[in-house]
């Protein structure tokens, strides 16, 4: 009678919804009439799914009742999911224990042919090793080591695609946020563990990330790799979990579930309001004198070696002593131990490049494997320095697709060392201004520009500060393996609260990129991050520098020589040569928006949402004929002030100059 109330349910439930799951739901308490159980799953009277008993070779699934689509009906791409959940693996005996649990997508809520143990519940010998397509994608919590699927260890996360052989796995692991290094975690330890899964349909890249329910989420994925669902899972899809024993047992749980189809992030668990897990019967023995003896002897070494490893510690420690006050303590998990920046750079020898703040190195960090770009930096001034790290600290929340990610700092002997995410393709000027480089085609450069345009809008507007990058130029756009254009180095930002007035204390930037106002209010502003903009946009067009140096200072700069091509009705003449097939209007609107955003008054430029909005093609460029934009050959208007400055420095340097504010109690650097 149960079960046919069950299905009435659900059957309700898709009449109800037109036959498709929610895009959103979450379950911090289990109802027999959100999940379907099948095998030895089970709703329990406190809200638990528990997917199996102490029972051998058994299994037990439990899936969301209704199908997902995670394909979008039109253009057949992968649609975008994110999904976390908090579960228990609770053996029977320490020593010995049932194998894993795993979320799945699988095409139906009981997986015909299935087998437990080492199968998961999920398949059977004919398909565990991919020689059939299966239609089933899963992350599993392994807990058994199996020679016959290339098993890592027996305490793992993996990615399953059609086979049990993972695509990817990692020895189940969580960063510990008092110390910022890797933690041991133990998948078969009875305690609770969540997990998080990001799917983005764009890449087709999922991410997943573990720790001890109640530690924050990780900033980094534990395990990631690209897989294209709209090819690989069934139209009709279901979600859920499938748990396995085999000839030892243990007890699988699930307290907690949230799901969302689409863009953004499931929503957050109140783990407050999970069922707890059932008490569980020591079935410990009491040990005999022995056996105790043994313990207490081999407690005595390893507290002499323990010992020895504290004094093996301390010396090497000294080695990398990093300094550190007591105002750093909120920033410690944004810091990286120096240890580990010299592991990675081996010694800081890597080196890929170098500017006005010091050099950038090529890193492997030790313990997760990622790349990374580490850049050392001067600082001398002790009050800057404070307000610099917090800048940090802030800017490493920052996320976006264009912005290369700033992932912490690290503080030795009065250098900083910022650490970022590592771009395989390098900075864009050198695809642009390197001999002997392929040239760019338009179809990339257009991409770029457009992906570093809205980077900058999200930097001006979509965060919950304002974000001033201060030195927008193609040297700091970075290029991914797909050649995406990622805005970086936000060591010269500034950030300042929505609707505030931005002050500052020094002119920072790149002659050729500088507004002309900044010389009479040394007022870095979104207005002038515009004109910088401006400024990339006829780089990346016209694969020249704004400046170039030149024994000729009456030579034309970019801007000049971009105007007067389209005072004389050929613009399209302006673009870099080596461009071979464009689209012309394409083309042209970014030059003329180029133009645009260099207006010497600051009030005629656009903000960064028109300029996105005029790129996408949602508004129009406004009509402008080019006699507005400037007179007399030199479209900038600088005053004789600012002349006088600029001719102090080589045209393409980066500068840094402190100026006079009466009445500012604070002359450190910002």
């Amino acid at each position: 009678m149960q079960a046919i109330l069950a299905v009435l349910v659900v059957v309700l439930l898709v009449l109800a919804r037109g036959g498709a799951a929610a895009d959103e739901f979450m379950f911090t308490k289990f109802a027999r009439e959100n999940v379907t159980t099948t095998g030895t799953a089970v709703v329990t009277s406190s809200g638990l799914l528990q997917l199996t008993n102490e029972t051998n070779e058994r299994f037990g699934h439990g899936f969301y009742p209704l199908p997902v689509r995670f394909k979008n009906t039109s253009t057949g791409a992968p649609l975008s999911f994110s999904t976390t959940f908090v579960v228990a693996i609770v053996p029977r005996y320490t020593d010995a224990h049932g194998h894993g649990m795993a979320f799945a997508l699988a095409p139906s809520v009981a997986i015909p042919g299935a087998v437990a143990g080492k199968n998961l519940g999920l398949f059977n010998t004919s398909d565990n090793e991919g020689q059939a397509r299966s239609e089933i994608v899963a992350v599993e919590l392994d807990t058994a080591l199996d020679e016959e699927f290339e098993d890592i260890d027996d305490n793992h996360v993996g990615v399953d695609v059609n086979s049990l052989r993972s695509v990817n796995s990692t020895t189940a692991r969580f960063v510990d946020v008092r110390t910022y290094k890797f933690a041991n975690l133990s998948l078969v330890s009875g305690n609770l563990l969540q997990v998080w899964i990001q799917y983005d349909g764009a890449s087709t890249r999922l991410e997943v990330m573990v720790s001890p329910a109640g530690v924050p989420r990780p900033a980094g994925a534990l395990v990631s790799c690209t897989v294209n669902l709209s090819s690989v899972v069934a139209d009709d899809t279901y979600v859920g979990f499938s748990g396995a024993n085999g000839a030892a047992v243990s007890s699988h749980y699930v307290l907690g579930w949230s799901f969302r189809l689409g863009g953004g992030r499931a929503p957050d668990l109140d783990l407050s309001k999970l069922p707890p897990l059932p008490s569980s019967k020591s079935k410990k023995t009491p040990l005999p004198m022995l056996l105790l003896a043994t313990a207490l002897l081999l407690a005595v070494v390893v507290l002499i070696l323990v010992s020895a490893a504290v004094t093996v510690f301390v010396v090497r420690r000294r080695r990398f002593a990093e300094e550190e006050e007591d105002w750093e303590i909120e920033y410690g998990p944004h810091r990286i131990s120096y240890k580990d920046l010299h592991a990675a750079t081996r010694g800081f020898r890597d080196v890929v490049g170098a500017g006005g703040f010091g050099r950038v190195y090529h890193g492997v960090l030790p313990r997760s494997g990622a790349e990374v770009a580490v850049k050392k930096i001067s600082h001398d001034s002790r009050q800057g320095l404070r307000e610099f790290v917090s800048e940090i600290a802030s800017m490493s929340r920052l996320r976006h697709r264009n912005l290369v990610q700033l992932l912490g700092y690290c503080r030795r002997q009065g250098e900083l060392v910022l650490v970022y995410d590592y771009m395989v393709n390098g900075s864009l000027d050198k695809h642009l201004f390197t001999a002997g480089q392929p040239a760019l085609s338009w179809e990339q450069r257009a991409k770029i520009v457009r992906g570093v345009a809205a980077g900058l809008l999200y930097l001006h507007e979509g965060w919950e500060q304002v974000v001033v990058h201060r030195d927008i130029k193609a040297g700091n756009v970075l290029l991914d393996a797909e050649m995406n254009g990622k805005l970086s180095d936000f060591g010269l930002a500034l950030l300042y609260d929505h609707g505030s007035n931005p002050q500052t204390t020094r002119i920072v930037g790149t002659i050729g990129y500088l507004a002309p106002e900044m010389s009479k209010t040394g007022r870095a502003t979104t207005n002038t991050d515009v004109f910088a903009f401006g400024a990339f946009l006829l780089e990346v067009a016209c694969g020249r520098r704004p400046t170039e140096n030149s024994d000729n200072a009456d030579s034309p700069g970019l801007v000049d020589l971009v105007l007067e091509c389209w005072k004389g009705g050929r613009i399209k003449d302006a673009m870099d040569p080596r461009i071979d097939k464009f689209d012309e209007d394409d083309l042209e609107l970014v030059l003329k928006l180029g133009l645009l955003c260099s207006h010497p008054d600051p009030r005629r430029r656009p903000s960064m949402r028109q300029v996105v909005q005029m790129l996408e093609g949602a508004a129009p460029v406004p009509e402008t004929m080019p006699e507005d934009l400037g007179s007399s050959g030199r479209i900038f208007g600088y005053n004789e002030s600012f002349d006088e400055f600029v001719t102090m420095f080589p045209t393409t340097s980066e500068i840094t100059t402190v100026t006079t504010q009466p009445s500012s109690s604070n002359s450190d650097e910002q």
